[in-house]
């Protein structure tokens, strides 16, 4: 790989782990945190379709009736909420994909990547959902709580411990289609970028190629998990508000169609450059140590691959 002389530790080690799930952590983090305005929007927009029916609308009707400072209700549960979340999306990512690529050699890599980011994600939205349940309602109602720090407390004692929990099933219903699919695509837009477009190997590319390429990839990623998880999406928003008792109630009463297309353009919006700017700063985190870019398998898989 240009540019690099020395690393800071090898690859599959306890301490890559560590720079993953650090890496992680910061790019979800700081990117949902930028993105807190365009959350809000969408998530008043799943709550209550008829008053927020269109981007423009909607914030001129947040900026007008609760002020400026609506428009970043919630802030602290997107910064620490998925930034905990992306640290064991990302780091636990890389581990299960390292197990299984070793005791599952004669797998296709596809199935790899469903199954290494379906097991990162199952851990990451447990550990999201506390986070999730507070943001949601400090986003859509007012007299809820500020933030983290009064609306646990406040959660906890009107509906206890299962309260954090509500939304799981449906959090994972949306989250876990998202990761395979936005993984499979990054894993599969970053193979095709170097074999049909740049037709040089990763590691004979520069830092400034390596990130190009992870940009590409990772806005196709996010593009595409976008539209498949939209459906459990607008559960989410509709079991935490109270909306609907249950999943099935809540599908009822939102439409098969709505499922797929409301809010979709905001979350298309939202969602496509967040995960971009998180595969950019993740893959700039592993390369200033000494790593190389995002994508592929270890070599025996490859080459186990490379023979079907």
């Amino acid at each position: 790989m240009k540019g690099v002389e020395r690393r800071f530790c090898e690859e599959f080690s306890p301490g890559y782990y560590g720079i993953c799930t650090f890496g992680g952590m910061l790019s979800a983090g700081t990117t949902h945190l930028a993105v807190t305005p365009l959350d809000v929007l969408k998530v008043n927009m799943q709550v209550n379709p008829i008053k927020y029916s269109s981007i423009s609308s909607g914030f001129s009707a947040l900026w007008r009736e609760q002020g400026p400072s609506s428009l970043w209700r919630g802030w602290s549960g997107k910064l620490f909420g998925y930034g905990v979340q992306g640290g064991c999306r990302f780091g636990l990512y890389e581990y299960f994909k390292e197990l299984y690529s070793n005791v599952l050699v004669d797998q296709n890599k596809t199935f790899i990547f469903f199954l290494s980011s379906a097991s990162a994600q199952v851990f990451a939205d447990v550990a999201l959902c506390p986070f999730e349940a507070i943001k949601v309602r400090v986003q859509t109602q007012q007299t809820f709580a500020k933030g983290l720090t009064d609306g646990f407390p406040k959660l906890y004692k009107t509906e206890g411990l299962a309260g954090f929990y509500k939304g799981l099933g449906p959090l994972w219903g949306r989250n876990l289609p998202f990761s395979m699919i936005m993984f499979s695509t990054f894993e599969h837009s970053v193979d095709f970028i170097y074999g049909s477009i740049v037709k040089q190997r990763k590691e004979d590319c520069s830092r400034a190629q390596q990130l190009g390429v992870t940009c590409l990839a990772g806005y196709a990623a996010g593009a595409v998990g976008t539209v498949v998880s939209n459906p459990a999406d607008v559960v989410v928003s509709s079991l935490y508000n109270k909306k609907a008792e249950n999943v099935l109630q809540a599908v009822r009463k939102i439409g098969l169609v709505n499922l797929f297309t409301r809010s979709l353009p905001v979350r298309i919006t939202l969602v496509g450059p967040v995960i971009t700017l998180q595969w950019f700063f993740y893959d700039t985190i592993k390369l200033l140590c000494g790593l190389p870019a995002s994508g592929g398998l270890n070599r025996q898989l490859q080459e186990a691959n490379l023979l079907t």
